[in-house]
């Protein structure tokens, strides 16, 4: 599954980490539903990579 940036809807629901510009991890992360717009990053050049997707039919 490949990165999101704010703004953009959620592939998938589920745990979202923050990503930092150069791909590091920054151990922060946000719960999205499926089709939501994911929120502002903390700093500029971040991004959303899912980590746990939701386990339920719902999140498909």
């Amino acid at each position: 599954m490949g990165k999101i940036k704010s703004g953009q809807p959620a592939p998938k629901s589920g745990q979202y980490e923050i990503i930092g510009p150069r791909g590091g991890h920054t151990g922060q992360e946000v719960t999205l539903p499926k089709g939501h717009t994911a929120p502002p990053t903390p700093k500029p050049g971040q991004s959303y990579n899912i980590v746990d997707p939701t386990k339920n039919k719902s999140g498909r």
